[in-house]
């Protein structure tokens, strides 16, 4: 039986076009721009002819992108996978002891969610000084995993809380103990939550600006956000410059999102459940 076509279903249609279009206009204007020669006069959405990409050459040079994009990649990756090892090997005693001690240490680490960053930046800042990591890459790994692991903890620990008890208890009969049972038998079961929190993690550590510019001012290292902010200044902004190294520093995210979106969905019901 076909379900009848009403103009419910037209407006429904129709709005779903709609806000498509709306989410599309300021991307076409993105990608617009960034192929204008830089005097040009024309709106954001007038399109560009004939295109140049001339200002992805100029602003992949001027802002020294490939070493930004080298530095951003490896940030991103090393936090991300610190925040997967230690979010999910705290989140593994939270979600199966009982214990009135393992409930309020799961709120205690999920209040991290409340407390504003702003908070500890002059502590932190300080510590960073103090231990001689001002300019390293490693203080923005080290915040970026601090600030992360309670989001982190919180996906982790509800997903193990649906898990079925069954495969752990026959991996404990023959003999595995709890650190090769998560490892070998739980953490593989963890793929679709992990892919929520790889990408959403990845897509906050990729674009992060004010972490990079507070503890890597003043040295060789800065990330692709940084890099391009130096395309502005008080009086004059190099629009078409900014967009392409906006469009330059997008795509690798935009690559890492659409391979894993199919887990954001997956480990949000499975999160969400309980």
């Amino acid at each position: 039986m076909h379900a009848r076509y009403t103009w419910r279903t037209l407006a429904r249609e129709v709005s779903l076009i709609l806000l498509a279009v709306a989410f599309l206009v300021p991307l076409v204007g993105l990608l617009n721009v960034s192929l204008k020669p830089q005097d040009s006069q024309s709106g954001a959405l007038a399109f560009a002819f004939p295109p140049t990409l001339d200002n992805y050459v100029q602003a992949w040079n001027q802002a020294s992108l490939g070493a930004a994009l080298a530095n951003s990649f490896l940030i991103t990756g090393v936090s991300v996978v610190l925040i997967i090892g230690f979010a999910s090997m705290a989140a593994y005693p939270l979600a199966r002891v009982t214990r009135g001690w393992s409930r309020y240490t799961f709120y205690f680490v999920i209040g991290g969610l409340l407390v504003p960053g702003q908070l500890a930046l002059l502590p932190l800042y300080a510590t960073m000084r103090d231990l001689d990591l001002l300019g390293s890459l490693w203080s923005v790994i080290l915040i970026n995993v601090g600030q992360q692991i309670p989001f982190s903890v919180f996906l982790y620990t509800m997903f193990l809380r649906e898990l079925p008890l069954d495969y752990e208890e026959a991996a404990l009969l023959d003999g595995c103990g709890p650190l090769r049972s998560f490892v070998s038998v739980v953490f593989p079961l963890l793929r679709p939550v992990t892919g929520t929190v790889v990408i959403l993690n990845a897509v906050g550590i990729w674009n992060e600006f004010f972490t990079p510019l507070l503890y890597l001012g003043g040295s060789d290292n800065t990330t692709a956000p940084v890099a391009i902010y130096g395309f502005v200044s008080q009086y004059v902004s190099q629009w078409p410059l900014i967009f392409a190294g906006l469009v330059i520093s997008v795509i690798p995210i935009l690559v890492v999102y659409f391979a894993l979106q199919k887990h954001i969905i997956k480990g949000f019901a499975g999160g969400l459940k309980g």
